[in-house]
Parts: C-alpha cells; sequence; structure tokens
C-alpha cells in the first residue's frame, strides 16, 4: 500500500449488536465483496447539542436491588453507570409514588399549607441508596431530573390518588413541595437538576397515580408560582421542562408554553414520551416544537416496551417481532396502525435514531431493573427492562435492550454535537455526534435480514465497513 493510500485510510474502532450474539463487541474483520453503499459525515454542519442517556431510579428498580446480592447489585450499577459500562449520563426518578412503586405513598401526607412534615423518609430504604451508590460509580456524574405523578391526594379535586385536578388553592402549596424536595435530597447528597411538571398530564386512563393539566393550566402553575418560588428559594438554575407526555400532542402544548416571553420565561424545555407510537417517531411535531423553542431542551423522558411480561434470558425474542404495546390492544381502530409488532430491540434503535435526526437532546429509558414478571408494580402493570433479575435465585440478565442503550450512552456524551450525515442506503438508518474530545460516533442500523456492506467517508478518508444483519453498530473515529 502506498504512503498515498495509507493517508485515505480511516481509522476506526467498531462496536456491533447483532441478533447474531454479538454484544457490543468489538469487530476488526469486514467481509466486504462489493460496496455500493456510502456514509459521509460532515462535522462542520451542526445540531442539536446532547444533554446525556440513561433511564430512570424507581423505587421497584432499588427494591430489586436490594434483593439480590452485594455481588449482583454492583454488577448491575456498574454496568450502568461505570466508565467501561453504559456510562449513563441521565437520569429520571418519581416524586412521590408512581405504579412502579411498592404502594401509593407521599411525602406530605397530611393536609398541611406549609408542609411543615414534609419528609423523603418513604424513599430511603431503597430509592436514595440506589442513587447514591450509582453517583459513587459513575466518574464522569449524572443529572438527575424528578417528576411527580401526582400530588398528594388532599390538594386534589377529587381527593383521590388517580386523576383528578390541583385545587388553585394549592399551586403555592405544591410550588413549596418541588423546593423542599430539591432541599431534602440534596441533604442525602443528591443534586436534583431538574423537573417535569407533571407526568403524562393527560392522564393515563384513571389506572394508576396520575394527575391532569391543560397546557393552558400547566404553564399557568409554572409561570406564577413554580418558577417565582423556585427563584425565591435559590434554585432558579433547576431546569423546569413542561408536557411529559407523548409526542402527537407536542403542537398543542409548545403553542402555550411558549407562547410569549411571560409564558416561556420559567420553562427550559419540553419533555416527551414515545406510547402514541412505539414504531412511529413523529419527526413532524419534533421539528415544530424544536422550532418554537429553538434554544430549549426537548428531551425524550421514558420509553418501554410496555403491557408486557418480558422474557427471561430468551435473547432471540428481542430480535424477533413478537412485541406488542398497550396500543396493540386498547388503541381505538383508527390508530391500531400505529402500534404493529414490532421487534423490541428495533423499537429502542429506530426511535432513538430516528429522535436524534429531529432535534431531541436527551433520551431516557424507563425502569432499569424489573423482575421476570415485568414488576413489582401495585397496577400489574407490567413492562420490560434492560435488565431483568430473579431475586430468589440471585439470577442477572442483561437483554440486548441493555446494549441497544449503550450503543448511544456510552459513546456519545454530554455537549457532543449531532453533526450532519449523509447515507445513500434507505434501508439504513444512522445518525452521528461530534464529542468533547473530538471523537465522533456514527450509529448505523441495519433492521434487514441480510448483512449490509458501505463506505464510510470523513473529509478525504474512507473505511469500508460491513453491519450483519439484524444489527446496530456504533463507529467510534478518534480525535
Amino acid at each position: 500500500m502506498s504512503s498515498c493510500a495509507k493517508e485515505q485510510s480511516l481509522e476506526v474502532a467498531v462496536y456491533e449488536t447483532s441478533a447474531s450474539g454479538h454484544q457490543l463487541s468489538e469487530i476488526t474483520e469486514f467481509p466486504i465483496t462489493e460496496v455500493k453503499a456510502s456514509i459521509v459525515v460532515n462535522p462542520i454542519k451542526t445540531f442539536q447539542k446532547i444533554t446525556g442517556f440513561g433511564g430512570a431510579f424507581t423505587e421497584s428498580s432499588a427494591y430489586l436491588l436490594n434483593k439480590v446480592s452485594p455481588k449482583n447489585r454492583d454488577k448491575i450499577l456498574t454496568a450502568y453507570f461505570g466508565k467501561e459500562g453504559a456510562n449513563y449520563s441521565l437520569t429520571r426518578t418519581h416524586m412521590n409514588s408512581c405504579d412502579f412503586s411498592l404502594s401509593q405513598y407521599s411525602y406530605a401526607p397530611k393536609e398541611d399549607k406549609e408542609l411543615k412534615d414534609f419528609s423523603v423518609q418513604e424513599d430511603m430504604d431503597d430509592l436514595i441508596p440506589m442513587i447514591k451508590d450509582a453517583l459513587a460509580i459513575s466518574e464522569d456524574g449524572f443529572k438527575i431530573f424528578a417528576s411527580p405523578w401526582t400530588a398528594p391526594p388532599w390538594m386534589k379535586d377529587n381527593k383521590d390518588w388517580v386523576g383528578g385536578k390541583l385545587l388553585p388553592e394549592h399551586y403555592d402549596t405544591w410550588a413549596l413541595f418541588f423546593s423542599k424536595y430539591v432541599d431534602a435530597y440534596q441533604k442525602q447528597g443528591i443534586n436534583i437538576w431538574g423537573f417535569t411538571v407533571e407526568n403524562e398530564p393527560h392522564g393515563n386512563g384513571d389506572n394508576w397515580e396520575s394527575m391532569h393539566f391543560t397546557p393552558q393550566e400547566m404553564t399557568d402553575f409554572v409561570q406564577n408560582h413554580l418558577g417565582p418560588q423556585l427563584e425565591k428559594d435559590g434554585k432558579g438554575a433547576i431546569k423546569v421542562l413542561g408536557y411529559d407526555q407523548n409526542r402527537e400532542g407536542l403542537k398543542e402544548w409548545v403553542d402555550v408554553m411558549f407562547k410569549d416571553k411571560a409564558s416561556s420565561q420559567y420553562y427550559d424545555g419540553t419533555a416527551i414520551h414515545w406510547y402514541e407510537s412505539t414504531y412511529e417517531v413523529f419527526p413532524e411535531a419534533l421539528q415544530y416544537a424544536h422550532q418554537k423553542a429553538p434554544n430549549k431542551y426537548l428531551i425524550q423522558t421514558e420509553a418501554c416496551i410496555d403491557a408486557e411480561v418480558p422474557k427471561w434470558k430468551d435473547d432471540d425474542w428481542y430480535w424477533t417481532k413478537e412485541a406488542t404495546d398497550w396500543g396493540w390492544d386498547w388503541a381505538p381502530e383508527e390508530q391500531k396502525y400505529l402500534h404493529p409488532k414490532y421487534v423490541p430491540t428495533y423499537r429502542y434503535a429506530r426511535d432513538i435514531i430516528g429522535c436524534l435526526n429531529n432535534w431531541v437532546d436527551g433520551w431516557v429509558d424507563w425502569n432499569m431493573v424489573l423482575d421476570r414478571q415485568g414488576g413489582p408494580n401495585w397496577f400489574k402493570n407490567w413492562c420490560v427492562a434492560p435488565v431483568l433479575v430473579d431475586p430468589e435465585n440471585d439470577e442477572v440478565y442483561f437483554t440486548p435492550l441493555y446494549y441497544i442503550m449503550a450503543h448511544f450512552s456510552k459513546y456519545i456524551r454530554p455537549e457532543a454535537m449531532i453533526i450532519e450525515v449523509e447515507n445513500s442506503d434507505s434501508e439504513l438508518m444512522t445518525t452521528a455526534a461530534k464529542n468533547l474530545d473530538g471523537s465522533i460516533a456514527v450509529i448505523v442500523f441495519n433492521p434487514t435480514e441480510k448483512t449490509k456492506q458501505f463506505s464510510l467517508m470523513l473529509h478525504e478518508k474512507i473505511k469500508d465497513i460491513s453491519i450483519n444483519a439484524k444489527a446496530i453498530q456504533t463507529i467510534v473515529i478518534a480525535n
């Protein structure tokens, strides 16, 4: 090979997860026959700055970690937060209970507008220890935001955990509740980076903890109560994300949230979920939300393979077209097309890439750990998590979903910039990001039944690469 040819060769490290058995495995040999496709990376053209990737600390996950051996507990937390693992950088937790709690609880169960008895004691056995241990393992640290599913029933018009609205007379009390939560967690050595104002303000079909807001009601609460309260208490730097439900409703919400300077003053961004469809990304809605507030966060805050009992130690299931979601059974007939049977690993890969290519700057999975039933969940709302445990036999199963998440969280770090990537093969999905250290991570997803070959190009340098059938690759180009 001539020195000229050597200069043209692109030095890369390629990591692949595939239906054929790769688990974030480094690939060094590429069987190349005929390369017809090209993927061209252009780091000069940049888009959004990445906030992070990760999952949620729930009482259910934390409880299960306390049920396995210390060795397996540490193995799981290190896999999620260690530098050699997924190295999660953005996380969520629930403020008060949610369906993935062992029971329904609030930090202020007794009516008192001054919240004199406010206490996070309910979180001291499981949730707070899990977060603290994760912080100890994480070298880079991670951001954590909290989401309430509901205010205490005594603050609501229906006096119930489920449904209903926050009474106007308690808007100030509920705002104070957020502030006290920050203080209580800070005393435990946990700094809260941000909040979503309300998990799923449209409700959840009145099944588990919920509280309803219209876009105008939430904006009034943020503009006149929550924002001023946090500012008054010296917590103005804490991020406030509005909405926090499915993408289809985005336009209505961002039109109200970011209507003018006054309405948007205390909103730092918008939170979204994927449950409207775990197949359709809704790029038009995401683009609209970005254009409405181009300097604000747009974070996917919850996703999971829902309404499923997870398959135990059966990697093949996660690569086959078997998973359904709630909409498969319950969506109205005209919305059924949004809920096809679809490969679990593909749901994650397709959605994260689609989000990154449409201005989303953070992507957060739901529970980090669940058991073989898909719980514990007091409502029996079973779901899948990337890591499953059998506490009775002290066994751990890292599903393929764990590795899909790691393809993004490990190699696209906070403050990275999404950059332009041109892909000539319409059967592949691609995205790319440039990290602060100058390294570039290119993600390539191949959902087809055949091996694909492509030339990866950066400036004048080229590398011919093959990706297995039913696989995802992260290609790292060092600085």
